[in-house]
Formats: C-alpha cells, sequence, structure tokens
C-alpha cells in the first residue's frame, strides 16, 4: 500500500543557510534548541511557582511540565529543525510526549527525593532541584527529537 501522507515543508531555521538541510547537523541545531531551552525552563520554572501556590509539588511539576513540553516541541519544530507547516505536528507532539515523560520522570524523582531528605525544604530547593533535573531531561530531550521525532526524512 503506497502512503498518501506528505511530509512535513522542511525550511532552513531564520539566519541559516538557504541549502542548509533541516536535519542538518548538531552544530548548527544546537544554538537554537539552547534558546528555546532557556526560554522553556523559564516558562516551566515560572507556572511551577505559580501552580505551586494552589497544588502540591508533583501536581504542580506535571501541570507545568505538560504546558511547557507542548510549546517546547512546537518551536523546536519550527526554528531547530526548520519543519513548517501542519503536517505531521499532531505526530510530532506525540512523539515529543515520550521526552516529556522522560523529563516528568526525572523531576518527578527529583520532587520525591527532595520530600523524603527535606520535607521542609524551600521553594528555592525545589526550584533548584528541578533545574537540576531539567538539564538532564535536556539532554535526552534533544538526542530523541534529533534522532527519532525530527530526523532526515
Amino acid at each position: 500500500m503506497v502512503s498518501t501522507e506528505k511530509a512535513p515543508t522542511q525550511t532552513p531555521a531564520p539566519g541559516g543557510p538557504a541549502a542548509a538541510p533541516a536535519a542538518g547537523s548538531a552544530k548548527r541545531q544546537l544554538p537554537s534548541f539552547l534558546v528555546i531551552g532557556v526560554l522553556s525552563t523559564l516558562f516551566y520554572l515560572g507556572l511551577y511557582v505559580v501552580a505551586r501556590h494552589v497544588v502540591d509539588r508533583q501536581a504542580a511539576n506535571l501541570i507545568a511540565l505538560a504546558v511547557s513540553a507542548v510549546a517546547n516541541t512546537a518551536a523546536n519544530r519550527r526554528f531547530t529543525f526548520g519543519i513548517t507547516g501542519s503536517e505531521g505536528a499532531v505526530r510530532h507532539q506525540l512523539q515529543g510526549a515520550v521526552a516529556f515523560l522522560i523529563g516528568l520522570g526525572l523531576s518527578s524523582g527529583a520532587l520525591a527525593l527532595l520530600a523524603l531528605l527535606a520535607p521542609d525544604a524551600s521553594r528555592v530547593v525545589e526550584v533548584a532541584g528541578l533545574v537540576v533535573a531539567n538539564g538532564l531531561a535536556t539532554v535526552a530531550r534533544f538526542v530523541l527529537l534529533k534522532v527519532w521525532v525530527f530526523r532526515a526524512r
């Protein structure tokens, strides 16, 4: 059976050379990924702190990470990997959910460990633990996005 699904339109990231493929080198993609990662982390931490006023650590983490992960995948799809158009966007978000689950596991584990070791830890300590967990998750996210979600077609 022949698939009628069209491949997503791939264009170079802004500022990149016109001939650069969307699945280009990590050297070209890494700066965009890092900028998006920093902005996503700040967004995530802001959401976490706000949600933490209303719900417990784990719920705040889940809410903040879920919202920021969708935005992160969309931004990386467009700016890091140069994929435009709506074709394949839902599939990319579902694949990006695997990276979200890794990040959720790491951040939830960090919060659980913190609750066990220092149950009265301040929000600053909570956020610091989440920054470390998020850093580890970022490495896994880049690898997954590059080799699986947005691989060269």
